[in-house]
């Protein structure tokens, strides 16, 4: 079992930065690959970013150059820094693992989820 808990999330302006969270108990963290995923009043849960074990990013177009992530295995958490927000960022962001293999931007490949944490980017 992985239990995942995001924090972070908040009401920003526009252009404004915000940094989310995703903390992991339970198995083995430094093998996982790790995503975070939004989903936005609507709309379908989207792939944002992922990090495989290894470091190695991924991310959406969308947010290329804005946002960045990267994982602290000793701390076994995640990190999502969100830069120059817009509007359309504005979601529910949900973290996952993936126990096996490397990232992947498809929902059903991941095994564990957090309960999710809003952001809202004012314009």
């Amino acid at each position: 079992q992985v239990q995942l808990v995001e924090s972070g999330g908040g009401l920003v302006q526009a252009g404004g930065p915000l940094r989310l969270s995703c903390a992991a108990s339970g198995r083995t963290f430094s093998s996982n690959a790790m995503g975070w995923f939004r989903r936005a009043p609507g709309k379908e849960r989207e792939f944002v970013a992922a990090v495989n074990r290894n470091g190695g990013t991924y991310y959406a177009d969308s947010v290329k150059g804005r946002f960045t992530l990267s994982r602290d295995n000793a701390k076994r958490t995640v990190y999502l820094q969100m830069n120059n927000l817009k509007p359309e960022d504005s979601a529910v962001y949900y973290c996952a693992a993936k126990l096996t293999g490397w990232y992947s931007l498809y929902t059903n490949e991941y095994d564990y989820w957090g309960q999710g944490t809003q952001v809202t980017v004012s314009s």
